[in-house]
């Protein structure tokens, strides 16, 4: 398709001169004779590129370029002149003109600035175009977290929002599924915290006194051992962020004393009356229901409704098993490189089956643990079910393991969307029929029937 670009000004020979030129280069090209006719032409046929003399009858250039700029702000205008002043340049940059060129113009000139836009544009089309291609696909990896599972696409886009404000968030779920990477993730895209300092504080580690000493310091002689002063996690943590992780450990006294660090953001350290002003982002964490806390009296709701100000819940790996074949391929790797010498590069198919039937009490940081001890067990370059915890042969038996075929049904092994899982999978095996059947568990006929069945097959197929 030809760019189109619309010439108005209100001299003949200069857009007869225009058009000749830029007719030559490939452009469709369209005449105006003065503003009020080029912009009538612009709303019935939106042109890629405006060119417009500054001093026309009936509108301006400027006010033609104001009145382009409302009805569509993607069309580029490049202003013309014989009178060409520093001021007016300036005023047309300042309206939005793509350019400002001088009479005569200049053949090469005119050609340059044309290519400048046209350039211009397609990069931003090709960057709309991979931003929608990635919000459709998904992210494979954010920060550190790894995960291509919507509800993780939603989590990377509630950071990418949330991150750089100050808003108190309250990361939700189960031991083992990366809260604290949710947590560094937050202070890392967050422009104006992101080089001052991350406190973390394993809040359910503590006794209730030296949790307090912990979070908010002491003075010499303040309770037995206060040998001399000492700075809190959130003093260190100021003009940076603190992570409260196992937030329901909190004591009814430490709930009070965080509840008006969260309001006023002070605080006095332990035997001291002198207050401390810090100013801190805070993010906690808990694998626990606060609602169900509060209703037993063991955790104030003023402070739940502080610190839940942006909720973030997130899933445990039951939940997203789909994801299970890049998390597996990033824990070889990561396993790989630490325990060197060891070059494991793949489970089997029977490996892969039985993580897909395994519910992950432990989550991610369980699947590391297993990987981890595989890669070191593994005798070859692929991890096989001998390599495995014995508990796995028991889920083996469990499942009803075909020893002819050599694996486990489809619906016996995953519990959630079965379309998704299949896209998934062959995703990860590069549009592989026969491998993604073999990790399904199904033969290529029934998985021809499934993606004829969920529309997933191309025409071509």
């Amino acid at each position: 398709m030809k760019n189109h670009i619309l010439i108005a000004d209100d001299e003949p020979l200069t857009r007869k001169s225009l058009l000749e030129i830029l007719k030559f280069e490939g452009y469709k090209v369209s005449l105006a004779s003065d503003g009020e006719e080029a912009l009538k032409q612009v709303k019935e046929e939106p042109p890629d590129v405006v060119i417009a003399d500054l001093k026309m009858p009936k509108l301006d250039g400027i006010t033609l370029l104001r009145k382009i700029k409302e009805y569509d702000s993607n069309i580029a205008v490049v202003l013309v002149t014989a009178y060409g002043t520093i001021e007016t340049a300036v005023e047309a940059m300042k309206e939005g003109a793509f350019d400002y060129i001088t009479k005569p113009i200049i053949d090469s000139e005119i050609k340059i600035v044309i290519q400048r836009i046209l350039e211009q544009k397609n990069l931003l089309e090709e960057n709309k175009v991979l931003k929608e291609k990635l919000r459709k696909e998904g992210r494979k990896q954010f920060y550190k977290m790894i995960g291509q599972n919507p509800k993780m696409q939603k989590i990377y886009n509630l950071i990418e929002t949330v991150a750089p404000t100050n808003a108190t968030v309250l990361v939700v779920g189960e031991s083992g599924t990366g809260k604290r990477l949710i947590a560094h993730a937050l202070h890392f895209y967050n422009p104006y915290r992101k080089d001052n300092p991350f406190v973390e504080v394993s809040c359910g580690a503590l006794p209730e006194n030296l949790l307090e000493s912990e979070l908010f310091g002491h003075v010499k002689g303040s309770f037995t051992g206060a040998i001399r002063d000492r700075q809190g996690r959130f003093e260190i943590a100021s003009g940076g962020t603190i992570f409260l992780d196992e937030i329901d450990a909190f004591s009814p006294k430490l709930q009070v004393k965080l509840l008006r660090v969260l309001q006023e953001g002070e605080f006095e350290r332990v035997g001291d009356t002198k207050t401390i002003k810090v100013d801190v982002r805070v993010i906690a964490a808990t694998n626990q229901d606060l609602k169900k806390l509060i209703k037993g009296g063991l955790f104030r709701e003023d402070l739940y409704y502080r610190l839940n100000v942006i909720p973030i819940n997130v899933p445990p790996l039951r939940e997203r098993k789909d994801d299970i074949p890049l998390l597996v391929e990033h824990f070889l790797k990561k396993s790989s490189q630490k325990l060197k010498g060891r070059v494991v590069k793949d489970v089997s198919p029977q490996v892969m089956e039985l993580f897909f039937a395994y519910d992950w009490p432990g989550n991610i940081r369980e699947l590391e643990n297993i990987i981890e001890r595989a890669v070191i067990l593994c005798k070859g370059e692929k991890i096989e079910i001998e390599d495995l915890p014995e508990f796995f042969m028991e889920l083996r038996e469990e499942k009803g393991y075909d020893e002819k075929k050599g694996t486990f049904f489809l619906k016996e092994v995953v519990k959630g969307s079965e379309k998704e899982i299949i896209e998934r999978v062959l995703k990860e095996c590069g549009g592989n029929r026969k491998k993604a059947a073999q990790l399904l568990g199904i033969n290529r006929t029934t998985l021809y029937n499934k993606l004829k069945a969920y529309g997933i097959l191309k025409k071509k197929d």
